[in-house]
C-alpha cells in the first residue's frame, strides 16, 4: 500500500508512455493519490483500457516521436485537467542494437524516443507550471547510463543526456519553483522485459550482482516518484535517484 501524500490530491499530473509497464504503475499510483492524471501512449488499446479502469483518468493515443503531436497532447490534457503541475517523462525504448551496425537514421530514431520527448514535454509545460506557482518534472533515466553496457549505445547515450538535462533544467528553472529530478531504475520486471530479455538465466546473473535479492517491480519506481512529486520532497532538485537494489 502506498504512503499517502496530501499535496498530490487534485494535482494535475501528465505521464508519457503510461499504458503499460512502469508507466502504467505511475498512472495508477498518482490516480490512487487523488491526482488528476493524464497520460499518453502509442498503444491506443492498452491506454484506453487503463483509462476505463481508472475512473477520471484522461488518455490520448500519441507517438512521442512526433513532437507536434506531443505538444498538442499536452495542451489538450491541460485543457482537461488544468495546468500540468507534475510531468513524468517515462516513455522510452530500450531495443538492443550494435554500434557498428547502427545507421545515422537508426541513431536518430533512438534519440527521437529516448531523449527528444523529455526536452519537448518539459519545455511545453514550463510556462503553465511557472504561472501556476511551480511544479515537478521527473525524468526516467536508467542505471545503464552509469554502467554503459554494450549492445545499446544510443539508449545509453540518451539516458546519459537525460541525466545532464535534468541537472541543467533544475538549475535554470529553480527560480520558477520548478523541481527537476531523474529516476534511474535497475532491471525492472515488466511484461516487456520478461518477453524479450529477462530469462531465468539472466535474472540469476542479475541477482548475483545486487545487494537486495528481490525483484524490482514497477510499483517500486512509482513509490519513489510519488515522494519526489510531493511537497515532502520540496528541497530536492537536480538529483539522479538510483533504485536498483544495490547494483551500482
Amino acid at each position: 500500500m502506498n504512503a499517502t501524500y496530501p499535496s498530490l490530491k487534485d494535482r494535475p499530473v501528465f505521464v508519457t508512455g503510461g499504458a503499460s509497464g512502469i508507466g502504467a504503475a505511475l498512472v495508477e499510483a498518482f490516480h490512487g493519490q487523488g491526482a488528476r492524471v493524464a497520460f499518453i501512449d502509442r498503444d491506443a488499446a492498452a491506454g484506453a483500457a487503463l483509462a476505463t479502469r481508472l475512473r477520471g483518468a484522461w488518455f490520448q493515443a500519441c507517438d512521442v516521436t512526433d513532437s507536434e503531436a506531443l505538444i498538442a497532447a499536452i495542451g489538450a490534457a491541460a485543457q482537461a485537467i488544468g495546468p500540468i503541475r507534475a510531468l513524468i517523462n517515462n516513455v522510452a525504448n530500450d531495443s538492443r542494437h550494435v554500434a557498428a551496425e547502427t545507421s545515422a537514421a537508426d541513431w536518430r530514431a533512438h534519440l527521437a524516443v529516448n531523449l527528444d520527448p523529455t526536452f519537448i514535454a518539459a519545455t511545453t509545460v514550463h510556462a503553465g507550471m511557472k504561472a501556476a506557482g511551480g511544479g515537478v518534472i521527473l525524468n526516467l533515466s536508467s542505471i545503464n547510463a552509469l554502467l554503459g553496457p554494450a549492445g545499446m549505445p544510443a539508449y545509453v547515450a540518451a539516458k546519459g543526456a537525460v541525466n545532464a538535462l535534468t541537472k541543467g533544467l533544475a538549475r535554470e528553472w529553480g527560480p520558477d519553483n520548478i523541481r527537476v529530478n531523474a529516476i534511474s531504475p535497475g532491471w525492472v520486471v515488466t511484461e516487456r522485459q520478461l518477453a524479450l530479455w529477462l530469462t531465468p538465466e539472466a535474472e540469476a546473473a542479475w541477482m548475483e550482482q545486487v545487494a537486495l535479492k528481490r525483484r524490482i517491480e514497477p510499483a517500486d519506481i512509482a513509490d519513489l516518484a510519488l515522494f519526489l512529486a510531493s511537497d515532502q520532497a520540496r528541497a530536492i532538485t537536480g538529483q539522479n535517484h538510483v533504485i536498483d537494489g544495490g547494483r551500482t
